[in-house]
């Protein structure tokens, strides 16, 4: 008998240990159950059959289980992580969001493989609509969501979920690879400019120099608003509406005061104007007319001189 061996060369462990199979992919509002399932579609997570689960075991894969997901008609791909292996056989479930980006259709043919990511250090998002600078803390918002992801890949454009209202975010950079792993890492996250958005344009005028003009004093009248007494009207106990009618002072434009402006001002420098008056200067007679104590002169009752005879 003659022994016939197909392969002359032995196959490698790395591809022993790989795990490599083709699933048709439907989302997450195709799976069939009482639950509601509506956590898969904010994540980046995806249902597989238990036959998977089986064949994962038996290998000699590394934990966390991530996953390469490649669309072959249209050389689209992207990575992810597993949630739970409950989908029927020869099915997977995806998200939304990431059957967009691999431009698959309910029903369509992906490629599903295992690999080995790096762990992220590094990660910029660039979201799709200007809606997004309206959250608050953008920072704690997506690391809040990014929770419910295994890894990033870059290029993709994941939706997170917040206040009821989805927000898609473009992933422009990630380091120190395309493609990394954000399970238990350190990450630095920083953003782009919202896709669309337009800086306000920012007006600079020129400081008007003051000009310094006198006007007519009898235009003045309408910047003095001091209270001038006996200008109301009065009523009369008889109720006659004669001789009660105000008869208004002119104003005297030599009462009306206006401000005196500082011609020392100099720019950054605050002066302080008290109203105090200053006191005047010491002459030489109150010098000699100041307070000198047990200066002054006693007199007595008794006149001084002897009696008469």
């Amino acid at each position: 008998m003659f022994s016939f061996n197909m392969f002359d060369h032995p196959i490698p462990r790395a591809f022993q240990n790989r795990f490599s199979t083709q699933y048709r992919c439907y989302s997450v509002s195709m799976l069939a159950g009482p639950n509601d399932r509506s956590d898969v579609e904010k994540g980046g997570k995806i249902i597989m059959p238990p036959s998977a689960l089986d064949q994962l075991s038996r290998l000699n894969i590394t934990y966390p289980m991530l996953f390469k997901l490649t669309n072959k008609n249209s050389d689209r791909m992207t990575h992810c992580g597993v949630l739970e292996f409950v989908a029927d056989e020869g099915i997977c479930y995806l998200p939304h969001w990431m059957m967009q980006n691999l431009l698959l259709e309910e029903g369509g043919l992906v490629q599903v493989e295992s690999v080995n990511l790096m762990v992220a250090t590094y990660s910029k998002f660039q979201p799709q609509s200007p809606d997004f600078l309206d959250i608050t803390n953008p920072k704690a918002v997506l690391e809040n969501a990014l929770r419910n992801f295994a890894c990033l890949t870059t290029g993709d454009v994941i939706a997170i979920n917040y206040n009821e209202k989805i927000y898609e975010l473009r992933v422009m950079e990630t380091k120190p690879d395309k493609a990394v792993s954000i399970i238990e890492c350190d990450m630095n996250v920083d953003f782009d400019a919202p896709l669309g958005y337009k800086e306000p344009e920012r007006c600079y005028k020129a400081p008007e120099e003051p000009t310094e003009e006198e006007g007519d004093p009898s235009t003045w009248t309408d910047m003095d608003m001091r209270f001038r007494a006996f200008t109301g009207s009065g009523n009369r106990l008889d109720g006659k509406k004669k001789g009660i009618e105000p008869s208004p002072v002119p104003i005297d434009p030599s009462d009306i005061k206006r401000g005196i402006p500082n011609y020392e001002y100099k720019v950054g420098r605050i002066t302080f104007i008290r109203n105090s008056r200053p006191q005047p200067r010491k002459t030489t007679e109150d010098e000699d007319s100041e307070f000198i104590a047990f200066s002054g002169e006693g007199k007595s009752l008794r006149k001084k001189g002897g009696r008469k005879p």
